[in-house]
């Protein structure tokens, strides 16, 4: 049998492992945030923010931004509909509703149009989040954002490597989120960053995340609020660090695997991958393909191919308004109808050329059986 082609896994080599190491032998006592202090710096140097603070995902992130921003019962959160759950279950956790909207058929992001559409008084946040690394229109969404004073939130755990007219994504609205879970082009196997230029609300967010304690604080043990505990360890920021020393080469091999795939499928018609818009520039985490319904292609069956000829594979997010938690919304029409003829491609560091012939052989079988 041909040897198992992964769906996702990191880049790890030996400079991850050295700092690690030095990590668990060294960093306790006054060297216990070392690498975490380190990492942040890293980060907002990166990405050219005033204010990184590394935490234990994503969605912690989320939730202490939108916890900052005041978001409570009652209150309405704008975002699309074709998105992971942890982009929504902070809004849900903080008692807001999240109100969801059709996707850009292009981009697979927030829909401007219909953002505007579905803002009302009770609305005080406009999630965009930057799917499988493609970009939200971001200009559309500052006018409307400026327009009617609602701030845009950047959900860019999907989107390292990814850059808007110059500006790298997660550092265009009021604060920005991003994810190193091991399946990301950064890793440190479990974690995330919160950033931003607003140093009322990086202050404020540092504070909730240490319990509610405040820096100014002289009583010691003493909360001023119930805060939250979603730091990361010292040890997982030193993988970060050695990550981020090697970012450059881990958002360039991304692209490379991009080019490879749409190069390999620029013969198939009616197959689209992801869109780089004009002026910017995808990460490309995960690759995806679109096929057009006139190929009669189907998610089930490429799974199905994909699974006999020993490749993984991942379907396209399910609209959240499909999900039993939420209220359904077909009308939410590309949401409901691209992930029915989508699928997610292998798309790690050190896929191969040949690897990837494989996986498009495969696209293409499976478009000539559905044919016939």
């Amino acid at each position: 049998m041909t040897s198992r082609i992964f769906y996702t896994k990191p880049s790890i080599t030996n400079l991850e492992i050295d700092y690690a190491n030095d990590a668990a032998k060294n960093g306790w006592g006054e060297d216990c945030y070392k690498y975490i202090d380190l990492f942040e710096k890293k980060f907002a140097a990166h990405l050219d923010v005033k204010y990184a603070l590394a935490t234990s995902s994503c969605t912690g992130a989320l939730h202490l931004g939108f916890y900052s921003l005041g978001i409570k019962p009652g209150d309405e959160v704008i975002l699309a509909d074709t998105n992971w759950i942890a982009s929504v279950a902070p809004i849900v956790h903080l008692g807001a509703t999240p109100v969801f909207v059709d996707i850009d058929p292009k981009t697979w992001c927030l829909d401007p149009n219909l953002v505007e559409k579905a803002i009302t008084k009770k609305t005080k946040a406009i999630l965009a989040v930057h799917l499988y690394g493609n970009l939200a229109d971001l200009d559309a969404l500052q006018i409307i954002s400026k327009k009617h004073g609602i701030p845009i939130i950047e959900d860019s755990a999907e989107a390292i490597g990814s850059e808007y007219h110059n500006h790298k994504a997660g550092s265009i609205g009021k604060f920005g989120t991003f994810s190193f879970h091991g399946t990301k082009t950064v890793t440190t196997g479990e974690g995330g960053m919160f950033v931003t230029n607003d140093k009322e609300i990086y202050d404020r967010v540092s504070m909730l995340n240490n319990h509610g304690r405040s820096p100014n604080q002289v009583k010691q043990f003493w909360p001023d609020e119930v805060g939250f505990k979603y730091k990361i360890s010292n040890i997982q920021a030193a993988i970060g660090c050695a990550q981020m020393d090697r970012i450059e080469e881990l958002i360039s091999r991304k692209k490379e695997i991009y080019l490879n795939y749409k190069e390999l499928i620029s013969d198939l018609n009616g197959v689209s991958i992801n869109h780089e818009s004009k002026g910017c520039k995808i990460g490309a985490w995960i690759n995806n393909l679109v096929f057009d319904k006139s190929l009669n292609v189907s998610r089930e069956k490429l799974v199905e191919n994909f699974q006999k000829n020993n490749i993984d594979a991942r379907v396209f997010f399910w609209p959240l308004s499909s999900l039993d938690m939420f209220k359904s919304i077909e009308n939410n029409f590309h949401s409901w109808n691209i992930p029915t003829r989508a699928i997610n491609l292998p798309s790690y560091h050190d896929l191969t050329y040949e690897d990837q012939e494989r996986v498009v052989n495969v696209i293409k079988a499976t478009i000539k059986d559905s044919q016939n």
